[in-house]
């Protein structure tokens, strides 16, 4: 059973993927959403709490909710994505105007007041969003969980080079999505 100081980071999920380097990383993306859906359904039957941290990619003006309507329903490269793994009721959410999900966010207050000490993160992409995030994570004394194929990298290698950073010098589990712990069964396929 889990300990009831966990909750799910879900980094940069709500994407439109129009950046330097998207096109890359989504072909990597694609084998991750089902891991990153069934943990945010796993986490969220558990009454694990669900935290969406989110690049506003430049756009000081627009919201949290303004950016998961148009990465959703515009012509965007990402849109699959973000209709497969946009929020629901009860989830909560963290704009960030850089890498680290912590830097310039009030993320570690709302972890707080969550009781979070366990963190499990995933998304996009794994070398620079996810592993900012785990180190900055990793200096505030979370520990650390990093599933293996619920993230992805604009390459494999890349992808491979975060995770094993993330043990080596994070000290984070990094198991298969489907190991992780929140005390709901994953999802057979």
């Amino acid at each position: 059973m889990p300990s009831p100081d966990t909750a799910l980071v879900l980094i940069d999920v709500i994407n439109p993927f129009t950046f330097d380097g998207a096109e890359d990383l989504l072909a990597h993306a694609g084998p991750a959403v089902d891991a990153i859906a069934d943990l945010a359904r796993r986490a969220r039957e558990a009454g694990v709490p669900v935290v969406y941290v989110n690049d506003h990619f430049g756009n000081w003006k627009e919201s949290f909710d303004d950016l998961v309507e148009r990465c959703a329903t515009d012509d965007v490269p990402g849109r699959e994505i973000a209709q497969r793994l946009r929020p629901v009721d009860g989830d909560y959410h963290v704009l960030k105007p850089k890498h680290s999900g912590f830097f310039q966010t009030p993320l570690e207050s709302l972890l707080a007041e969550l009781g979070a000490r366990r963190l499990v993160l995933a998304g996009f992409a794994t070398d620079i969003c996810v592993l900012a995030t785990a180190m900055e994570a990793s200096m505030r004394d979370f520990d650390l969980v990093v599933p293996q194929d619920a993230g992805a990298a604009e390459t494999a290698a890349a992808h491979e080079a975060a995770l094993v950073h993330a043990r080596r010098v994070l000290h984070a589990e990094t198991p298969p999505a489907s190991a992780v712990d929140f005390g709901v069964p994953a999802e057979v396929a």
